[in-house]
C-alpha cells in the first residue's frame, strides 16, 4: 500500500525535474538533502511524499502544491524532434516538458475564451504518410494555401497564418541551437500545439521553423512513436519539402528566379521571406538547378560566411506568437478572473512560466491592471463637441 500524499501523480515530478533542467533523480534529491532512493519511489509511484515532503518538492521546483495532484497530459507521441541523438536526451525532456504545459495553459483558457476553430484539412484521406511522393506534397501546399485564401504570393508571418487556423503556439529559450520546434497535438482539445525555440533566431529561419512545424500537423498527425523512430529522415524530409512549398509555391516562386545566383536570392529574400539557403534547396528540389550547380552554390555560401548570419538576417526581427497573450489580456481586461485567481485556482505553474510560455512581458502577474478613463455621457458633452465613435475590438478568428 502507498503510504504519503494521497492522489499524488508520479509522473507529473518527472515532468517537474525536467522542465527545472533537473538532470537526475539523484540530483533532486540532493537539492532536497534526501536519500535519492526516496525519490525513485515518488517517480515510479511505490511510494508518495508527505505533506512537509510535498511542500519541499513544490518550493524547489516552483509550482504550487497542486500541481502534483492534477492529471499529466499523456499522448501516444510526444511530438516531433529534428534529432534523436542521445546527447540532447536532456534538452528534448525540457521541451517535451515546456510543451505539456503549454497545453495546459491553452485548456485553461478554452474555458473562458473561445479561441480560433481549428482548420486544418484532411490532406491524406485514405492514404498513408509513407504513399506521399513529392508532386502530391507540391500539391498539399497549393490546396493548403487556397484552403486559407493565402493565394500564391509570399506569405508574410507563418505564425499568424498558424494561429489564425487554430494552432496554438508559444516560443522559449531551449538552450541550445541543435533543437528548433516541436508539434505536439494536445489530447485535451483536439488541436495541434507547437512551440518554437528563440535560440540564435532570426525572422527568415523562424518563418522555416514554423512552416516545417505546420507541415508535422497537416502530415504527421497518426504517426506512431515507433513510426518516428524509424522513419524520422523520411518524415522530416517531407515536412521540409511542404514547409518549403508552402512558403515559395511551384507555380509562382520560380517565375521570379531570373537568374540561380547568389545575389538573386538576396534580392527574393526579403519579398518572399525565405533565406537564402532554403532557396538554393527549392530550386534543386524543383530541379531548376542540376545538383552540381546546388553544391557550388552551397559552396560560395559557406565561403562567405552565411552559414553564421546571411544578410538581412539583423535587419528583421523573428516574429512572436500572440494568441494566448491576446486570450489572458482579454480575460483580465473583461473581469472575467483576475490575476490572482488564475495563478492561485486555475494554473499550478508559475507566474514567469506562464509569462515565457504565452509570450507576456516579464511581471505581467505582477501588474496592476490599468485604470480605464470613462468618457462623459453624450447628454453632458458640448453641443459644439465632436461625436465620438468607438470600435469593437474582437478576440482574432479564422479566415
Amino acid at each position: 500500500m502507498r503510504v504519503g500524499t494521497p492522489g499524488f501523480v508520479p509522473s507529473r515530478l518527472t515532468q517537474a525535474r525536467a522542465a527545472r533542467r533537473i538532470p537526475s533523480k539523484s540530483a533532486l534529491a540532493r537539492l532536497l538533502s534526501i536519500n535519492p532512493s526516496t525519490v525513485s519511489r515518488w517517480e515510479d509511484g511505490s511510494s508518495a511524499p508527505d505533506g512537509d515532503a510535498l511542500y519541499e518538492l513544490s518550493l524547489h521546483l516552483n509550482v504550487r502544491q497542486e500541481f502534483f495532484l492534477r492529471p499529466s497530459i499523456e499522448s501516444a507521441r510526444s511530438g516531433f524532434f529534428r534529432s534523436l541523438s542521445n546527447t540532447l536526451v536532456r534538452d528534448r525532456d525540457y521541451q517535451l516538458a515546456q510543451m505539456r504545459w503549454l497545453q495546459e495553459i491553452s485548456a485553461v483558457l478554452e474555458h473562458y475564451v473561445d479561441l480560433p476553430a481549428l482548420d486544418i484539412p484532411d490532406v491524406l484521406g485514405n492514404t498513408n504518410y509513407r504513399q506521399l511522393r513529392d508532386e502530391d506534397i507540391e500539391s498539399i501546399a497549393l490546396d493548403l494555401r487556397a484552403q486559407w485564401q493565402l493565394g500564391e504570393g509570399p506569405c508574410s508571418n507563418v505564425i499568424e497564418v498558424m494561429e489564425q487556423i487554430g494552432i496554438v503556439m508559444g516560443a522559449i529559450e531551449i538552450g541550445t541551437s541543435k533543437l528548433d520546434g516541436l508539434c505536439s497535438w494536445s489530447p485535451i482539445d483536439d488541436r495541434p500545439h507547437v512551440l518554437l525555440a528563440n535560440d540564435k533566431m532570426s525572422f527568415f529561419r523562424r518563418q522555416m521553423d514554423a512552416a516545417h512545424e505546420l507541415a508535422h500537423a497537416v502530415l504527421h498527425r497518426s504517426v506512431t512513436a515507433d513510426e518516428l523512430k524509424k522513419d524520422l529522415r523520411f518524415i522530416e524530409s517531407q515536412a521540409f519539402r511542404l514547409a518549403s512549398a508552402f512558403l515559395m509555391p511551384s507555380t509562382s516562386y520560380p517565375l521570379e528566379v531570373r537568374s540561380p545566383s547568389l545575389a538573386t536570392m538576396v534580392a527574393l529574400k526579403e519579398r518572399w521571406r525565405v533565406s537564402v539557403k532554403a532557396q538554393i534547396k527549392r530550386l534543386s528540389d524543383l530541379e531548376i538547378i542540376p545538383p552540381d550547380h546546388a553544391t557550388n552554390l552551397y559552396k560560395l555560401y559557406s565561403a562567405k560566411g552565411w552559414a553564421r548570419g546571411e544578410p538581412l538576417d539583423d535587419q528583421w526581427s523573428p516574429d512572436q506568437p500572440h494568441m494566448l497573450s491576446d486570450a489572458l489580456n482579454l480575460m483580465v481586461e473583461n473581469d472575467v478572473r483576475n490575476k490572482e485567481d488564475l495563478l492561485s485556482v486555475e494554473f499550478t505553474i508559475s507566474a514567469g512560466d506562464i509569462e515565457n510560455l504565452c509570450g507576456l512581458p516579464p511581471g505581467w502577474f505582477m501588474r496592476e491592471k490599468a485604470e480605464v478613463v470613462m468618457l462623459k455621457p453624450a447628454s453632458s458633452r458640448p453641443s459644439n463637441a465632436p461625436e465620438i465613435r468607438s470600435t469593437v475590438l474582437q478576440f482574432p478568428t479564422n479566415k
